[in-house]
């Protein structure tokens, strides 16, 4: 049989209309749309000129040079935070307790300059309160930075009004909504974003393609210096056939979220009740309401994500894991293993956690992919907990 595909919070299969776009630009267009003085350099230009207003509709940002490109989401997000803060003279920010490593490692390097920051708790659900958010902002601070959904549970922020609150405070906002961007409606005027980020992997564009929109009254200092491309901020010669990706990903969200995102909520709903259904110990993260419209995770008593995982993907379902233990590639013993800082976050209990499972839809998944799922899961699950010496074997069956 064919995989069944559920691990697109970390990439998704490309539309085959961006593909069809894109080819032309490793082919017969292939010049450098820096040489814009003679034809074929000056098609280049044009097409990333095309490619920056695409994104600029689909975000509603008004100018689109306003829209510089990038490599991927975790260097939009290091421009965005380091940038703001290299050219201020206030040294706090204000991040939650679960955004992206890209986020959280930037800020905390920042610490041995003198930087603070403050780490936002969340409720059990994976919200943040905006009043904290507001109580939070002091004298000294330049920046928030929260993102839009998160990527493990797949929880969605209030970011309009997170960012009413930092516009009135006089406060950059800044929000990574790469696991949001295609599937949720962006509005960075009404959101009063300073900087936000997306990637084109995540709704169906080509790897090695991202985006930071920059608002017009923010100005960041490059985190490299070069030449004078994507202005200035993002210098080097410019990945045309990805951008172009981006761009026909974006022009494609814009005209068919509407018609793509019910269908995955109705999928994702179905996944959802056909695996709480069936047992009692196994539990969603999350809030269930307030999340991405393509997005399940949940982790199961007694049972490590890892071996879920392995056994999924024998059963040739492919997903992911955000362990409570996440181990790196390096440890060279049990000390060196991390517990998923976002499990820990939601209050996700470590002495009967070992990990969780996140399956995350695409516009391609179909009702009869989702039927295997909740098939298969039985004879996963039964098994391992089977195996597990902790768990209680008059619990496997409700």
């Amino acid at each position: 049989m064919e995989p069944i595909y559920l691990d697109n919070i970390a990439g998704t299969k490309p539309d085959k209309r961006v593909v069809d776009e894109v080819i032309p630009y490793l082919t017969e267009k292939y010049g450098n749309p820096a040489a814009h003085f003679y034809p074929l350099g000056r098609q280049s230009y044009n097409a990333i000129s095309n490619a920056r207003k695409q994104v600029a509709d689909l975000i509603c940002a008004k100018n689109p040079e306003n829209i510089i490109f990038t490599s991927n989401g975790t260097e939009s997000n290091n421009i965005a935070v380091k940038g703001v803060m290299a050219l201020s003279s206030k040294k706090h920010i204000i991040i939650s307790e679960i955004e992206h490593y890209s986020i959280q490692n930037p800020v905390l390097k920042m610490l041995n300059d003198g930087y603070t920051f403050t780490k936002l708790k969340v409720d059990k659900n994976g919200r943040i309160s905006p009043e904290s958010v507001a109580s939070a902002i002091k004298e000294d601070t330049a920046l928030v930075a929260i993102a839009h959904a998160n990527p493990e549970i797949g929880v969605i922020q209030d970011i309009e009004s997170i960012g009413k609150i930092c516009k009135d405070k006089g406060v950059h906002f800044h929000v990574d909504a790469v696991a949001s961007c295609g599937y949720i409606d962006i509005d960075v005027e009404r959101f009063n974003v300073s900087t936000l980020s997306i990637a084109a992997q995540n709704f169906y564009g080509i790897r090695g393609a991202a985006a930071l929109y920059i608002a017009p009254n923010v100005k960041l200092k490059p985190l490299f210096d070069g030449g004078f491309q994507e202005l200035g901020i993002r210098s080097g010669s410019e990945n045309v056939p990805a951008i172009i990706g981006l761009g026909k990903a974006c022009e494609i969200a814009k005209n068919e979220m509407g018609q793509y995102v019910p269908e995955m909520k109705r999928l994702r709903d179905k996944l959802i009740k056909g695996l709480t259904d069936q047992y009692d110990f196994l539990h969603i993260t999350g809030d269930i309401e307030n999340r991405l419209p393509y997005h399940v995770s949940f982790w199961v008593e007694y049972i490590e994500g890892e071996s879920l995982l392995m056994w999924y993907a024998q059963k040739n379902v492919y997903c992911a894991s955000g362990s409570a233990c996440s181990s790196n590639i390096l440890a060279e013993d049990e000390e060196d293993l991390q517990a998923s800082h976002v499990l820990t976050a939601v209050g996700v209990p470590t002495d009967i956690c070992a990990g969780s499972i996140t399956m995350s839809l695409s516009k391609y998944n179909t009702e009869e992919d989702i039927d295997y799922v909740l098939k298969v899961s039985p004879e996963i699950i039964d098994k391992l907990c089977a195996m597990s010496p902790a768990f209680d074997p008059s619990k496997i069956k409700k």
